[in-house]
């Protein structure tokens, strides 16, 4: 059956509108005439069967339906274009990398070693995107990703990079003025994709912590603590700089190692491409 879809032009021309507020705009940024662009707005009404702007002198306002459907459209729009440009460059499938990133792990162990990637692969051009779960990169087409788990994810091959030490960590102007140190005194912040990290940390039969703070990710955690909105349990590996400093300290007990550790995961169908096992020769020889 045939779709009912109007065509890529009229679609074009109304998100430039919508985006430029002008059909003047709107036509220079196409590289069309006014009245190209005119005619395409009005071919595209026709076919939605309603109109999508109130026309007033020389401005076209935008009905409440046109604002919705832009919505769609220039997600859709984009989504199309980077789709596009990612099957224009498919012929140099090994020169591009799309590597997915846990953000923290990312932003404060990896990227900064990825200078070695580069200059070992001037050819290979890197893409990063970031996301926490299996779904959020196969979304994003992701060509290698690193995940934080046990190593056994179906359908992908998994390298283990780096084991992770898990530790208390607090600012050091909460504990002015104490005599004794206790962990009871203060909020336990928490992260909601690490809920058992304070049981894993306190250890067996520490029973269920009580409740604080939550975060979506450690970068935004680990400046809480340094605000000293509370104690955070914290992979020792993102704070060991802070603890050096002294702008952290660690006064409740040592680190402990994790169940989990930090993998290198891709689709089992990814194994053979040149530029993965570069990248995994790469990074198992930079740990």
């Amino acid at each position: 059956m045939k779709r009912k879809l109007p065509s890529l032009i009229a679609l074009e021309c109304f998100d430039a509108v919508m985006r430029t507020g002008h059909v003047t705009r709107a036509a220079e940024s196409l590289n069309l005439t006014q009245s190209a662009v005119s005619r395409q707005i009005k071919n595209l009404e026709d076919f939605l069967r309603q109109p999508l702007f109130l026309r007033e002198r020389k401005r076209l306002i935008p009905t409440d339906a046109a604002k919705r459907y832009d919505e769609s459209v220039a997600s859709l729009l984009s989504q199309l274009e980077a789709e596009t440009l990612r099957l224009m460059t498919w012929g140099a499938d090994d020169r591009v990398l799309t590597l997915g990133l846990l953000p923290t792990f990312g932003s404060r162990w990896l990227i900064p070693k990825l200078g070695g990637f580069t200059q070992a692969h001037p050819d290979i051009q890197l893409n990063i995107v970031t996301g926490l779960t299996p779904d959020d990169f196969q979304t994003a087409g992701t060509d290698v990703a690193v995940q934080y788990g046990g190593g056994d994810w179906a359908g992908m091959t998994a390298h283990k990079i780096v084991d992770e030490e898990i530790i208390a960590v607090i600012a050091p102007s909460l504990m002015k003025g104490k005599e004794r140190i206790d962990l009871a005194d203060y909020d336990r912040l928490q992260m909601t994709t690490r809920p058992g990290a304070w049981q894993e940390w306190l250890g067996a039969g520490a029973g269920t912590p009580q409740r604080g703070t939550q975060f979506e990710n450690f970068t935004m955690m680990i400046e809480a603590v340094r605000s000293g909105l509370g104690v955070a349990v914290l992979p020792l590996m993102y704070v060991a700089g802070d603890l050096a400093s002294g702008r952290l300290i660690a006064p409740f007990g040592q680190p402990v190692k994790s169940r989990n550790a930090y993998y290198l995961v891709y689709a089992d169908s990814k194994a053979p491409m040149k530029k993965v096992q570069f990248f995994l020769d790469w990074l198992l020889n930079a740990r």
